[in-house]
C-alpha cells in the first residue's frame, strides 16, 4: 500500500528535487534534474522500483516531522522506547553534482537504525551494478549514470539491496551522502556533511529574508514560496509545475501526467506571486529563459518547454509501472506541449507588463518579442484552441482563452502608454476591442446569467472567475456577480471548486477527478472582489486545513476519501495561495482604512 501524497515533504537544490516520506523513505528522485530519467520510479512508496529508508529497527511510537525555520531542511523525529532520534534530509546548494544528506542525529536515549537503499535507473526498470571503491565508497553504475553513498556506517549488500544497522545515542551524528556523477566521471571528494547542512541553511535563510509579507497567514505564505522558488531550475530560470509525474487526479484513474516542464502559464503566475512578495530577481531570470526558448518564429511557440527550452517532449508509457495505487497509465513526457492553447499569449505578455510595473526595463529583444507575439496572436485569436486544462478532444472557442488574448492586447497598450513605446498602439486598440466584444457577445449566456466554458456552451468552468482579476470586466458587473453564482452553484462539491463538470465537458478523457484547489483559491479571490469577505476568510481557511503538516498542497483534493491527488507539490496550488492570501491581507487593509475614517461613536 502506498503511502497518502500528503505524507511526503519536498527538499530540493533548485535543479532536482526528493519527496521524503513521513516514515522516514524516500520514494521519487529524478536525477540529475527534474525531467531526467530517474534513480527512483514514478511510484511513491514501493520498493521494488527504487526507495531509501531510514528508521528505527523496533519502530517508533511517535513520529513528528518539521522543516527548520524558513528552509527545505526537513526533520523527522523517531520517539521509541529507548531513545528519540532525528533524520535530517537536505539537498545542498548545487556544487560539481547534486547531492541529498541524510543526517541521523540522537536526541536521548539509544535507538537501534535501520537503512535499506534500493537504486533503479531509468523509472525503476533498471537494476545496476553496485559494488565497493578502494576507499569504501558504494557505487551504483548503469550506462551513462552512476549514484554513490558514503557513511562512516558498514554497509553490506543483499538482495540487491544495501543496508545497514547501526546505533544512534545522545549526542551522535551518523551522516550518508548520496550522490549523482556521470559514469564515465571520477566522484569528487567525500561531501562534509556538518558544512553542507551550514551552507543549505544559510542559502534558504538569506532568501527567505527578501520577502515582503504582510496580513494573513505569513507563514503558510513563505512556505508556498520556498516551494515556488525549490521549482525553479536555476541554471537556465525555467520553472516546473511539478517535480513529479503522473500522480493521479483520481485514485485509480487515467488522468495522469508528466508535470516536470516549464508551462508558459505556470511560469508566467509563479513570477506574479513572487514578485509580489519581492522576488524581483526570478522574473529576470524567467525573461531571459522564455526569450531563448521561445526564440523563432512566434508560430512555432509552444505552451511549454523543457527546462533550457527543449522542445521535444515526446510522451510516451512506462507500461512496466502498475502506477500509484494502481492508476495507470504511467505518462512520461506531455503532448499537450503541441497544443494551441490561446491564454498564455495573455500570460506571457501579462507577467512582462507586470515586471515593468516593477521597475523591470523592457529591453529591445523584449519589445522585439512583444510585436512579434502579438503580431502573431492577431492571425490566430478567432481560432479554436485546446484550453487553459488541455482539452484532449476537439478543439473549441473556449471564453477564457478569448478573455487571455484581450489581455494581451490591453497590456500591450498599457506598457505602450507608459514608456512611449514605438508601437501600433491605434491598431491593439482596436484589437482589444474587438476581442472584448466578441467576447462579450458569444462567450455570455444571457439565459443563465453567466459566462460559460466556451461559445455556445452551457457548461461551467472556474477559469471565468478570473475575469474581473485580469481587468476584463468589475467585479461590480452584474454578469460577473452572475457568472460567480452560476459557478458556486454547479461546479462546488463539499465546499470546494471543481474545474468544470468532467462527467459532461467532453473533454476526451473519462470523468472524475479531484476538486481542483487553485480554482477554490480563485473562489476566495472572487469573494474579495465582491465585497464577500467573510465568506472567503471561510474558504480560504477550509483550504489552509488541507495542507499537510509540512504546509503543502498537492494539484487537487479528494473529498470523498479525503485525500490530496494530483502531482505534488503543485506550483498552480501555491501560486494560488499567495496570491489569496495578499488580496485578502490587501481587503483587511482597505476595511481598517474605512474603519479609521469612521466617527466615534459615544
Amino acid at each position: 500500500m502506498a503511502a497518502r501524497i500528503e505524507d511526503y515533504g519536498l527538499i530540493g537544490d533548485c535543479e532536482t528535487a526528493a519527496l521524503v516520506g513521513r516514515d522516514g523513505s524516500i520514494d521519487w528522485l529524478p536525477w540529475p534534474r527534474f525531467d531526467s530519467p530517474a534513480c527512483f520510479s514514478a511510484l511513491l512508496g514501493t520498493r521494488q522500483n527504487g526507495r531509501w529508508t531510514m528508521q528505527p529497527v523496533d519502530g517508533a511510537a511517535h513520529v513528528s516531522r518539521r522543516y527548520r525555520g524558513h528552509t527545505l531542511i526537513l526533520e523527522t523525529r523517531f520517539e521509541t522506547l529507548e531513545g528519540i532520534a532525528t533524520v535530517i534530509d537536505f539537498m545542498p546548494p548545487r556544487g560539481a553534482s547534486p547531492n541529498l544528506v541524510r543526517i541521523v542525529r540522537g536526541d536521548s536515549g539509544r535507538v537501534r537504525m535501520r537503512t535499506e537503499l534500493v537504486l533503479r535507473f531509468d523509472y525503476g526498470r533498471l537494476i545496476p551494478w553496485v559494488d565497493r571503491t578502494e576507499r569504501g565508497t558504494w557505487r551504483a553504475v548503469s550506462g551513462p549514470d552512476m549514484v554513490t553513498l558514503d557513511s562512516p556506517v558498514a554497509l553490506q549488500g543483499r538482495d540487491f539491496t544495501t543496508c545497514a544497522e547501526f546505533d544512534v545515542v545522545a549526542g551522535d551524528t551518523v551522516p550518508f551522502v548520496l550522490s549523482y556523477h556521470r559514469s564515465h566521471v571520477r566522484p569528487a571528494g567525500v561531501v562534509d556533511s556538518r558544512a553542507a547542512l551550514d551552507l543549505t541553511e544559510t542559502f534558504w535563510e538569506e532568501w527567505a529574508t527578501g520577502a515582503h509579507l504582510d496580513g494573513t497567514w505569513p507563514d503558510a505564505v513563505m512556505r508556498s514560496l520556498l516551494v515556488l522558488k525549490a521549482l525553479t531550475y536555476a541554471p537556465t530560470g525555467g520553472i516546473v509545475a511539478a517535480p513529479t509525474t503522473s500522480l493521479p487526479e483520481h485514485l485509480g484513474g487515467t488522468r495522469n501526467w508528466d508535470y516536470r516542464f516549464c508551462w508558459l502559464r505556470d511560469a508566467s503566475l509563479t513570477l506574479h506571486a513572487l514578485m509580489q512578495a519581492g522576488y524581483v530577481g526570478e522574473a529576470h531570470a524567467w525573461r531571459d529563459w522564455l526569450l531563448r526558448a521561445a526564440a523563432g518564429a512566434p508560430s512555432q511557440m509552444q505552451i511549454m518547454y523543457g527546462l533550457a527550452g527543449e522542445r521535444r517532449l515526446p510522451e510516451w508509457i512506462a507500461d512496466w509501472l502498475p502506477g500509484y495505487e494502481g492508476s495507470q497509465p504511467v505518462r512520461i513526457g506531455n503532448a499537450a506541449a503541441r497544443q494551441l492553447q490561446l491564454d498564455v499569449y495573455g500570460e506571457v505578455v501579462n507577467v512582462l507588463f507586470q515586471g515593468q510595473q516593477r521597475g523591470i526595463a523592457m529591453s529591445r529583444a523584449n519589445r522585439s518579442f512583444l510585436h512579434a507575439v502579438l503580431e502573431h496572436l492577431e492571425s490566430v485569436w478567432e481560432r479554436p484552441d485546446a484550453g487553459i486544462w488541455e482539452v484532449r478532444s476537439r478543439p473549441r472557442h473556449f471564453t477564457y482563452s478569448k478573455v487571455m488574448a484581450w489581455v494581451a492586447f490591453d497590456r500591450a497598450v498599457r506598457m505602450a502608454e507608459t514608456s512611449g513605446l514605438d508601437a501600433p498602439v491605434k491598431r491593439w486598440r482596436a484589437l482589444r476591442a474587438r476581442v472584448h466584444d466578441d467576447v462579450c457577445r458569444r462567450g455570455f449566456n444571457r439565459q443563465m446569467g453567466s459566462f460559460v466554458q466556451s461559445y455556445g456552451s452551457r457548461q461551467l468552468d472556474a477559469s471565468l472567475l478570473l475575469l474581473p482579476r485580469m481587468g476584463f470586466l468589475p467585479a461590480t458587473d452584474p454578469r460577473i456577480r452572475g457568472t460567480v453564482e452560476a459557478v458556486e452553484r454547479h461546479l462546488l462539491r463539499d465546499g470546494l471548486l471543481m474545474r468544470y463538470d468532467s462527467t459532461a465537458a467532453r473533454d476526451g478523457l473519462p470523468p472524475s477527478e479531484g476538486a481542483f484547489l487553485a480554482c477554490s483559491f480563485w473562489l476566495v479571490d472572487a469573494y474579495v472582489a465582491l465585497g464577500r469577505l467573510d465568506d472567503a476568510h471561510a474558504l480560504f481557511e477550509r483550504l489552509m486545513s488541507l495542507r499537510n503538516d509540512l504546509g503543502l498542497l498537492s494539484e487537487e483534493y479528494d473529498t470523498r476519501a479525503g485525500r490530496q491527488v494530483g502531482n505534488f507539490p503543485q506550483a498552480f496550488s501555491h501560486i494560488a495561495l499567495v496570491n489569496s492570501a495578499f488580496n485578502l491581507a490587501q481587503a483587511a487593509r482597505g476595511r481598517q482604512e474605512e474603519g479609521d475614517r469612521l466617527p466615534a461613536t459615544a
